[in-house]
């Protein structure tokens, strides 16, 4: 008997979908049935289920072999459905106004009327939406005529896919279908912040920055949320995470280790590293964070026991990488 969500048989590889109207229309079929089916977003790839539906929502955690407690978001293909979804304050509705779609996640109070399940919800009063800033993603949702719980298309804890290679390499015969949209322009996931009465949390950084929701609140946003139990999404400690140890801020290369590097090249003992990747020769944070998953798969690819990351600055999109390489550092 196959799992819910696969294809049948079991274990067949999955089907690569072209991004037309006859590949949205069989996505959304599929989602409609109750499958799943990888899709783009311009931050990484999601692996999208029916959010309404508590049977779909749980493939996804067979999938993913991902936490119970770990909230997912549901995606939407316009503000006025994610409305439908959960109760929108002052500060939800500007953040909303100003960033959708985009790669923002707002956790809100969850409506009674809502259609997103208590399992996608991991059983909390609150519901984590997002309009994403692809027109394949809003297309295929729209086309599903339902909200889309979209987790990073990854076994859980690894690293996030921003390719359909990297969606295959994880998951290829253990979902039913794959929409092609190419590779992902941002690289690292949705911004997510808490608007649940009092002021905005930002739970996780991401592909909008603190400075960009601190110009539209007309505040600073206080980061916030992280505890046993996540009220939103990516915030285990431990995530994103390679095979290979990671080991943050180093200032030197030891021997065998992988490096990744930004910027300077010119560390000591590169020339004793398994492999070597800069993610911006020119120091640009918006190309780092594009190719931080790719190249942290590249890394770990290389067989390196540990990969030796280069100090990489906090601000603007600093952060976000800065949260992802400190999740993938965590202890297992």
């Amino acid at each position: 008997m196959n799992e819910p969500g696969s294809i049948a048989p079991a274990g067949e590889a999955t089907l690569r979908l072209t991004a037309d109207a006859d590949g949205i229309e069989t996505a959304a079929g599929l989602l409609r049935s109750g499958r799943l089916v990888a899709l783009p977003t311009e931050t990484v790839y999601g692996l999208g289920a029916d959010a309404t539906d508590p049977q779909a929502v749980a493939a996804i955690y067979a999938a993913k072999e991902r936490p119970r407690f770990n909230p997912l978001i549901a995606h939407l293909p316009d503000a006025a459905a994610a409305r439908r979804e959960g109760a929108f304050d002052a500060h939800a509705t500007r953040l909303a106004a100003a960033f959708w779609p985009g790669p923002l996640t707002l956790v809100v109070p969850a409506l009674a009327s809502g259609t997103v399940c208590d399992l996608a919800r991991a059983g909390l009063p609150s519901v984590a939406l997002r309009v994403p800033g692809h027109d394949l993603a809003r297309a295929l949702i729209a086309k599903a005529g339902r909200p889309v719980a979209a987790p990073s298309a990854n076994r859980s804890g690894r690293v996030s896919p921003t390719t359909p290679a990297h969606v295959l390499g994880d998951l290829d015969g253990r979902i039913a279908a794959l929409l092609d949209g190419g590779a992902c322009a941002i690289g690292v996931e949705s911004t997510v912040v808490a608007c649940l009465g009092g002021p905005p949390r930002l739970l996780r950084p991401g592909g909008v920055t603190r400075a960009a929701l601190a110009r539209v609140l007309g505040c600073d946003v206080e980061s916030g949320g992280d505890g046993e139990r996540p009220i939103g999404p990516g915030l285990l400690a431990s995530h994103y995470a390679p095979e290979a140890r990671v080991r943050l801020d180093a200032e030197e290369i030891r021997p065998g280790e992988a490096a990744l590097l930004f910027g300077r090249a010119d560390l000591p003992g590169l020339d004793q590293a398994r492999a070597v990747v800069n993610l911006s020769a020119s120091g640009d944070l918006a190309e780092a964070a594009a190719r931080l998953f790719e190249s942290l798969r590249r890394l770990d690819a290389s067989g390196a026991g540990t990969i030796a990351v280069a100090p990489i600055p906090v601000e603007g999109l600093g952060e976000a990488i800065n949260d992802r390489l400190t999740r993938a550092a965590a202890p297992r």
